[in-house]
């Protein structure tokens, strides 16, 4: 059409103005084509949380289970957002909901079409806390509520601003619809060298009615260690059927480092010591040095209770709501190392501040005492960490702890949809599984 315009005009133009308009017709070209590539990168990129500025702590955003902090509700249940703002000073927040396909880019819905209401309100829920040392506010929201709810399934995001319109920080959460069941075990890699150091989940997927149409290019299948993004693994065709049942038996595509289980302490009363805490302090602060950790990647395996990575905020000191009286404490990390891991960042991981590598949880080799050393200021409660290495932009989680079949692990699959037709991928199912009773 483009061409038929111009053709049809250029009969109208002298020898001088066909020229010109060759030229109008290349900028043209240029634009419609730098339009068309910045779409495509656009639509391309994968969305990437935003972690939260330094006054933003304990971040807490779940569905049904609080220890989580991975929200996944089936479609009308509620998801709660929870966090502090250690300024203290009741500022004014305001949330922002976007919808995502199976791999996290962009959806191409409109926001009315996943969307009942309009976001961009205000959070209005919040109190100041009461009878601490650092004084924050708390606020909390509840999706879905008066002013808004959800129409469809599938990945969002949801974004914290400030009164000036910049973005504090951002989370993921799922939206699921049961149309399907999804069957899964954990075994044994059949490769014998890494059968003592991995685990490899095989499962299946029947949908409730009918088949799914075309499955090798409409079900997608995301698999999550521990509900842990930086885990996923994408599996895109099923490698046979039975019956109306989708089966995923793979060897090596859905295989994971069992790694080790995590170390732990609790601060729910920052006056005594407890398990892994060395001693405590009262400064401007409370403080909290923990016991020195030793790596542990030539040391055999031992089971140890975890919640996985996660964490809970709790406190024993005073009764009362622990989100608004239970205070902060610095808490002191030491790792013991007798050399400098050459050109290798050591950080602090966990939930808590949502698998996120920073300045802030990034340790420090003190030279004098041969130990990696990292501070951060926790709220009261019962906290999994562990300690991961960053090596040219690639992470190695089990560098430093050692990787085990025998660990115990939850694994979460995710199972997206998008029928014929659909503009958008529909979370349809979704399967758990422990690794504690492991196949072989």
């Amino acid at each position: 059409m483009f061409d038929f315009f111009i053709n049809n005009v250029v009969i109208w133009l002298t020898q001088s103005e066909h020229l010109n308009l060759l030229m109008i017709k290349m900028r043209a070209f240029v634009i419609v084509a730098l339009s068309l590539i910045s779409t495509f990168l656009i639509n391309a990129q994968q969305i990437i949380e935003y972690a939260p500025k330094d006054n933003i702590k304990s971040i807490k955003f779940f569905g049904s289970d609080s220890t989580e902090n991975f929200p996944l509700v089936a479609l009308g249940q509620n998801i709660t957002l929870i966090f502090d703002d250690l300024n203290g000073d009741e500022a004014d927040y305001y949330f922002k909901i976007k919808h995502f396909n199976h791999d996290w880019t962009p959806s191409k819905l409109f926001q009315n079409e996943f969307l009942v209401g309009y976001d961009n309100l205000r959070i209005n829920n919040y109190n100041t806390s009461f009878n601490t040392i650092q004084n924050f506010t708390n606020y909390r929201l509840t999706l879905p509520n008066e002013n808004i709810q959800f129409r469809v399934s599938g990945n969002y995001l949801i974004e914290i601003y400030d009164s000036y319109e910049e973005l504090v920080f951002s989370r993921r959460f799922c939206i699921y619809e049961e149309k399907a069941s999804v069957q899964a075990a954990v075994y044994r890699p059949q490769n014998m060298a890494r059968f003592t150091t991995h685990q490899s989940l095989h499962f299946g997927i029947t949908p409730f009615q009918g088949v799914f149409r075309n499955p090798e290019q409409t079900v997608f299948v995301h698999i999550l260690q521990n509900r842990q993004w930086d885990s996923n693994l994408l599996v895109l065709k099923p490698q046979y059927f039975t019956g109306t049942t989708l089966e995923y038996r793979y060897e090596t595509p859905t295989q994971f480092e069992g790694g080790n289980e995590y170390y732990f302490f609790d601060t729910k009363d920052l006056r005594i010591t407890g398990p892994n805490i060395s001693y405590t302090n009262l400064a401007q602060l409370y403080e909290t040095y923990l016991n020195v950790n030793i790596p542990r990647k030539y040391q055999n395996y031992t089971y140890a209770p975890d919640i996985n990575g996660g964490y809970e905020i709790r406190n024993i000191m005073r009764p009362g709501d622990p989100n608004t009286e239970a205070d902060y404490s610095y808490v002191y990390f030491s790792l013991a190392a007798d050399y400098e891991l050459n050109d290798n960042e050591i950080y602090i991981y966990g939930s808590f501040n949502n698998y996120h590598l920073g300045n802030n949880n990034r340790m420090y080799y003190n030279p004098s005492l041969e130990i990696y050393e990292g501070v951060l200021l926790l709220k009261q409660g019962f906290y999994n960490y562990k300690y991961v290495v960053k090596k040219d932009n690639q992470l190695d989680k089990n560098f430093l702890s050692g990787s085990n079949a025998l660990t115990e692990n939850d694994y979460l699959i995710l199972v997206y949809y998008r029928n014929i037709g659909s503009q958008y991928d529909a979370l349809v199912a979704f399967g758990q599984v422990n690794s504690f009773q492991l196949d072989n």
